[in-house]
């Protein structure tokens, strides 16, 4: 499997991918905001899709929309009622012109399937290094941001009363989720990102409650099941984005089997 560069270039993009993922996506189902980061895909399609009618590469163009309404919805309010809505109005709104991109371009139908969905077996090497600087970016501003995010996301009002502005951490945090949803685009498509953000990290949090060892058990789910998609879609021939779900919610639902059998057992 290894012989070939394609596997080579696919498996260091699906690391340098996963473990960026499971580590902010931790943070983005403790805080409960797994509807924005499924919402900055969507915006990211939209704008991969844009930047191919002006001549720029999707992979910037994908940044630059998922940065722009992270920020924006980082700002539109914390309050859970404010925050559903604006992200329910950026989102149809982003889907509405992606679809008008696609409208005057009907060539790009090929690569908007596979934006979409994903193909981690055409990632070049240029790519992977790109990857690998947009991941190293994510995880120097979480680790600088880590730990009043933390104090906002469990206790906001306490947070706030200490003098932690919790819109400010909410729009650097939503910024690092889009930069990260930029990523897991290139590997599982705009519409799986649930795959490789949410599921690693809701396993984790269904194993342990301590919040360093839940962020090392999502990220080493997430590269697990980046490293089980690719290979078995190497062996099988079908799709890897497809493996990477199938292994994402797999071990979602086993996760769940500790807690289930717990509060079977009677008192």
């Amino acid at each position: 499997m290894f012989e070939y560069d394609f596997m080579r270039n696919a498996f260091a993009a699906a690391t340098v991918v996963a473990l960026v993922a499971g580590t902010v996506g931790y943070f983005l189902v403790l805080r409960g905001q797994t509807f924005a980061g499924h919402a900055l895909a969507h915006v990211g399609f939209t704008g991969a899709t844009g930047s191919i009618l002006v001549g720029i590469p999707p992979l910037w163009g994908l940044v630059a929309m998922t940065m722009a309404a992270g920020i924006g919805m980082g700002l539109m309010g914390e309050r859970l009622v404010q925050r559903d809505v604006a992200i329910g109005l950026v989102l149809a709104f982003s889907l509405a012109l992606g679809l008008l991109f696609l409208h005057f371009y009907t060539a790009f139908a090929t690569q908007a399937t596979t934006l979409l969905f994903g193909n981690v077996l055409a990632v070049d090497i240029p790519t992977v290094f790109t990857l690998l600087g947009l991941g190293a970016v994510s995880l120097a501003m979480l680790a600088i941001i880590s730990r009043p995010l933390l104090f906002a996301s469990l206790q906001p009002q306490l947070a706030e009363a200490k003098g932690v502005s919790l819109q400010l951490y909410g729009v650097l945090f939503l910024a690092i989720v889009a930069l990260t949803t930029a990523e897991c685009a290139q590997i599982v498509g705009v519409l799986l990102v649930f795959a490789l953000m949410v599921g690693p990290a809701a396993a984790a949090q269904q194993l342990t409650s301590a919040v360093p060892t839940g962020v090392l058990l999502s990220a080493s789910l997430a590269l697990f099941e980046a490293w089980g998609g690719i290979t078995l879609a190497f062996y099988t021939d079908w799709p890897s984005s497809f493996w990477i779900t199938a292994l994402s919610v797999a071990v979602y639902l086993l996760a769940t089997v500790p807690r289930r059998l717990r509060a079977w057992q009677p008192a």
